[in-house]
């Protein structure tokens, strides 16, 4: 029986109903002499609904909590490369490649540690030929979102960390997360991952990939419930703008804008809570470019490179510094040759033909001020 469990996502379906669905469920299956093996797939746990013994005969299994099956749980890298196989083989003219998969739909962890694709958007993006947002935004998403939005003062936070990349530890609840009142932040990321918006791995919540990271940025550029996070993604645009104009004094503003709200991650206590103004302040850029953090280049790690998704665009590359100066990190960019990433590989044609964008920014702890600078240097 596949999908259970959808008649508690409807709206309509009154509480009486869903007990009597329940009450169905054990006389067919319970018991019964023409029953010999009942599979039962969905998103939420049946004891969840099943009160005493309606449904006490079933073994539960979740990806997160159980290690058997965990396999199954979605597409693992060897059935991945199967089908991109197959996929080269029959589609003339493929325009998928397999670092592309791995980039928007891997990224969800198992009990056991192993990591997962979304099955439908693998498949749905090898059957179409192109790498797409394949998300429902339907049912109990929309809910979820909702749910952040009424509780934004105890996630809005770790939302503009989780943007940035990061892992906000919780203590996962139950796996249920099926209430309707959710007032934690506990509960709140708990529904999140029994419905593939989070991954969760020891002991902490993440954004698995570009596909989710997709909607947390529609999630932060449409709604003003969000304050000062919403605010500061509006103005990420001026911030693109003003830093490929090299107008560091827009960008300076901006920051000091962002620096003065009342949120503890604008303390700067390091590199990781700046990043994730950078990543807030930044966030329209992520329209037109493949934003990566700590991406390998040349000889070291850079903070923020940004690929252009038009060939011919300009490329970006920022780096940061805590009681720095924005001339030592375009220094640094230069030094560990971090532009060499956007040249390719010796003998082969370059994949990006603009100009390379180097822009250095600074925060000085003792007065309080931001540092920009920027120059071409290739």
């Amino acid at each position: 029986m596949d999908e259970w469990d959808a008649v508690f996502h409807k709206s309509f379906v009154s509480e009486e109903e869903k007990k009597s669905y329940l009450e169905f469920l054990r006389d067919l299956l319970k018991g019964q002499g023409y029953v010999k093996f009942a599979y039962m797939t969905g998103v939420l746990p049946i004891a969840k609904y099943s009160s005493g013994s309606e449904l006490n005969m079933f073994m539960e299994y979740d990806m997160a909590t159980s290690e058997k099956f965990s396999e199954y749980f979605g597409f693992v890298d060897s059935e991945v490369d199967r089908l991109f196989a197959i996929y080269q083989e029959n589609v003339p003219k493929a325009k998928i490649t397999r670092s592309d998969l791995a980039e928007w739909y891997d990224g969800y962890h198992t009990a056991s540690g192993a990591r997962m694709y979304n099955p439908r958007s693998v498949v749905g993006a090898l059957t179409n030929n192109q790498i797409s947002n394949y998300w429902t935004s339907s049912g109990p998403y929309d809910e979820i979102f909702y749910y952040i939005r009424n509780h934004i003062e105890a996630v809005r936070d770790d939302l503009a960390m989780m943007i940035a990349g990061e892992c906000i530890e919780i203590e996962l609840q139950g796996y249920a997360a099926t209430d309707t009142e959710l007032n934690t932040r506990n509960q709140i990321y708990s529904a999140m991952v029994v419905y593939g918006l989070l991954t969760y791995e020891d002991g902490a919540v993440s954004v698995p990939n570009r596909e989710l990271m997709d909607k947390f940025d529609e999630l932060l550029m449409t709604n003003d419930s969000l304050g000062y996070v919403y605010h500061l993604a509006k103005e990420s645009g001026k911030m693109l703008k003003a830093t490929l104009a090299g107008d560091t004094e827009t960008m300076c503003r901006i920051l000091k804008y962002a620096h003065d709200t009342e949120s503890p991650i604008f303390s700067y206590n390091n590199e990781i809570e700046l990043s994730a103004v950078v990543n807030l302040v930044y966030l329209a850029a992520r329209d037109k470019y493949r934003v990566e953090r700590e991406d390998k280049a040349g000889e070291g790690y850079v903070d923020f490179i940004f690929y252009p998704e038009r060939k011919g665009a300009d490329g970006l590359i920022l780096e940061l510094k805590v009681d720095g100066t924005p001339e030592e990190a375009i220094q640094q960019i230069k030094d560990k040759g971090y532009f060499l990433r956007f040249k390719g590989k010796t003998g082969e044609r370059p994949k990006y033909t603009g100009r390379t964008l180097a822009a250095g920014i600074s925060y000085n702890r003792k007065t309080k001020e931001h540092s920009c600078k920027v120059e071409y240097i290739v």
